[in-house]
């Protein structure tokens, strides 16, 4: 073969290259098998969030895409070991410990066994751990995290497990850790109390919260005796927003120099689709996805963060269009201010104030039917009946006002975030998260 002038450099240039690529090999890019080290893991969960909830959101914001959609990854099954429609603390076992359990059992096996969970094996690895919900923090789905019951409703049983365990906990549920002699659960101890004694910060609104500049690397935030206010109606509480309380919790943890393990949780996507409040859920989305926001600018500038996002089960069947036409207005839900249970609370007696309720709170203009339906509604209905007058103008179905089976969407961002792809099960999550930190897990034998 000749060599002319030309081709002598280029051959020079691809050898020295090939050279320095062998010298300096490309590390994997965050969505590479080959994944760079995993420091810290944040599990972000939108409780009751699937499908229809996502794209319902995007014409709800008037968007072709939300934060979470680029991080898309694959689908994830939510059945439980007794069920194949899953309630939220058999699914939350699944993903915090590896292993199917009965619906209502919290990370303990449907024969009665405690299950190690991905918090607590972080804590064994000399990580710090933190909680993040806008339910209880003793409510289903952080409970299995960092707590081993037969029933979720021992949430004072829950509480005293935690506190063992979490570094950094914020949300609803200060009764649940105080004596019942100041209105608590606790037979006889006030946890706050020890846990300031142990070294923890404790703060009780969102002043405290956004003024709390020197944020230690053991935070308790209690906003809330029982669960958080909707997100639509949090403006008229003390209360923070998802977004800062993911904040301070990150703020708090990356202090620790061996890494975390983080659960956020956007609790009342679930409780609203429970009340097939289609409003309340998309306000709640919103907040979720600001949460998602901050999570991802220091997952971005950190770099050794593995992000993963997925709904523990759907809630309520929502549907994306309905009422007989080829029509969606979920946009029209950005004009209701307050949730469907706040309106039918603002009617009097007679409810013959409803068409000024509606207009206020929802900008909706009653027919005499709609107004009809409300005035005529038994007590306990009345908020799904405003619900439903406002998914009709949206053009929101429902189909059931619990939990369906279906699969959720699973996204994932940073390092080892390939490794979430395709349909997988919602045990496999844990044990992947597991195997990116490089940590030993009970529940990670063949990953």
């Amino acid at each position: 073969m000749k060599y002319n002038k030309r081709t002598i450099p280029i051959l020079c240039f691809i050898l020295l290259f090939t050279s320095f690529l062998l010298d300096h090999p490309v590390e994997a890019n965050s969505t590479g098998h080959e994944a760079a080290h995993v420091n810290n893991v944040i599990f972000m969960i939108p409780d009751g969030f699937s499908t229809s909830y996502a794209t319902n959101y995007r014409i709800y914001k008037g968007s072709e895409e939300s934060s979470l959609d680029p991080l898309l990854v694959g689908m994830m099954k939510t059945k439980s070991a007794n069920n194949w429609v899953t309630d939220s603390a058999a699914a939350a076992t699944a993903m915090a410990t590896g292993y199917k359990t009965n619906n209502d059992m919290i990370s303990i096996s449907s024969d009665g066994k405690p299950l190690e969970t991905i918090l607590e094996a972080t804590k064994k690895a000399g990580k710090v751990t933190g909680l993040v919900a806008t339910s209880t923090v003793t409510h289903a789905t952080p409970a299995a995290f960092a707590a081993h019951v037969s029933s979720r409703e021992s949430k004072a049983e829950v509480a005293l497990q935690m506190v063992e365990k979490v570094d950094v906990l914020l949300g609803g549920g200060k009764r649940n850790f105080l004596p019942q002699s100041s209105g608590g659960l606790q037979k006889d101890r006030n946890l706050i109390e020890e846990l300031q004694h142990k070294g923890y910060s404790f703060i009780e609104n969102r002043d405290e919260l956004l003024k709390h500049q020197e944020y230690t690397s053991k935070l308790l935030g209690l906003f809330a005796a029982g669960p958080m206010s909707p997100e639509l109606d949090r403006h008229v509480t003390e209360q923070p927003s998802l977004a800062e309380m993911t904040t301070a919790a990150i703020t708090s943890l990356s202090q620790h120099p061996e890494g975390f393990f983080l659960m956020v949780e956007g609790s009342q996507i679930d409780w609203a689709g429970h009340a097939h409040d289609a409003a309340w859920a998309m306000k709640d989305i919103e907040a979720f996805e600001k949460a998602v926001e901050v999570v991802l600018d220091f997952a971005e500038k950190d770099q050794h963060t593995l992000v993963v996002v997925g709904g523990d089960h759907d809630t309520g069947g929502m549907s994306v269009g309905g009422y007989g036409a080829y029509l969606s207005k979920a946009d029209v839900l950005r004009d209701v201010k307050a949730t469907g249970k706040y309106m039918a609370e603002q009617l009097n007696s007679k409810r013959s104030n409803a068409k000024e309720v509606l207009k206020k709170y929802a900008n909706i203009e009653l027919t005499k039917e709609e107004a009809k339906r409300i005035k005529k509604a038994e007590a306990e209905e009345l908020g799904y009946v405003i619900n439903t007058i406002t998914s009709e103008r949206a053009y929101i179905g429902w189909t059931t006002k619990v939990h369906s089976g279906l699969d959720v969407p699973l996204y994932a961002y940073g390092p080892a975030s390939d490794w979430f792809r395709g349909s997988i099960d919602n045990t496999d999550v844990p044990k992947l998260m597991a195997k990116a930190m490089n940590i030993p897990f009970l529940s990670s034998e063949g990953y």
